[in-house]
């Protein structure tokens, strides 16, 4: 008996061992589980803010770079070419969708690549690696090295020409009213053209016409002064800086209202 007795209180002595090292439980991984978010609490808010920012810092860079990529870019106007729509300086962002969406219209102001002779031979200064980085996530304007800032005149098969007995360029035998974006006192042009915009090109020039180094004058550069649609980055649709100087650019259609189709 009393072995049987004390062999009992043995068997209720490992059943006591066996309670002290599992949890109640009855899951051996709820210490672990516990201890991990005692550590969570421990760093603090200040590691999931951190976490929070970077997540929507990363979102952020990602939507800029395909806004820049695919619907809009930021650019600046280099040059007095274009006063005074745009003065040096002018911070504009153009539509990405023109011409590979939208149509180009005449008058619209288009950025496009340099076809190749057009832009000065003066070195731009180098843009440091965080420059480079902005830029290209469409943060910072496209450095102007390489791009170039005018009015389409005339599409491809249209017959441009200076001048009407009035001093006014016609296209396809109608002369245009551009005193909407010409300076008072600004000739159309002082010199005389003729020319015929072959197909997938276009013929562009500046609103201060004076001071523009247009379609007109790069007859020897590459493309004969004619620019190529597929150099087109985009159509110049708003104007965001400075501020006072905020506005939507019109692409003057109303000006080329009584053009005709090109025969």
């Amino acid at each position: 008996m009393e072995g049987t007795s004390h062999g009992r209180r043995g068997g209720d002595g490992d059943s006591g061992d066996d309670d002290a090292v599992t949890p109640a439980n009855g899951n051996p991984g709820s210490a672990a589980q516990g201890r991990s978010r005692e550590r969570d609490r421990r760093r603090g808010p200040v590691a999931g803010f951190l976490r929070e920012t970077a997540i929507v810092v990363a979102i952020a860079l990602v939507l800029s770079f395909l806004v820049k990529t695919f619907f809009a870019q930021a650019f600046y106007s280099p040059s007095v070419s274009m006063q005074d729509t745009l003065d040096v300086g002018d911070r504009l962002v153009v539509n990405k969708l023109v011409p590979t969406v939208s149509d180009i219209d005449r008058g619209d102001v288009v950025v496009f690549v340099d076809p190749g002779g057009w832009l000065r031979d003066t070195p731009a200064p180098e843009p440091s690696t965080v420059q480079q980085i902005l830029t290209f996530l469409g943060i910072l304007p496209e450095h102007a090295n390489e791009h170039v800032i005018k009015r389409v005149i005339g599409l491809p098969g249209d017959r441009v020409e200076c001048c009407d007995d009035q001093g006014r360029v016609m296209v396809n035998g109608v002369a245009i009213d551009e005193s909407r974006y010409l300076a008072d006192g600004v000739a159309p042009s002082e010199d005389e053209f003729d020319v015929q915009v072959p197909a997938e090109h276009l013929w562009v020039m500046g609103d201060n016409r004076p001071r523009s180094a247009d379609s007109r004058y790069h007859g020897g550069a590459a493309g004969g002064g004619f620019v190529p649609e597929d150099h087109v980055t985009g159509r110049a649709f708003v104007l965001v800086w400075p501020v006072d100087r905020f506005s939507l650019l019109s692409n003057a259609d109303d000006v080329f209202a009584h053009v005709p189709d090109p025969t």
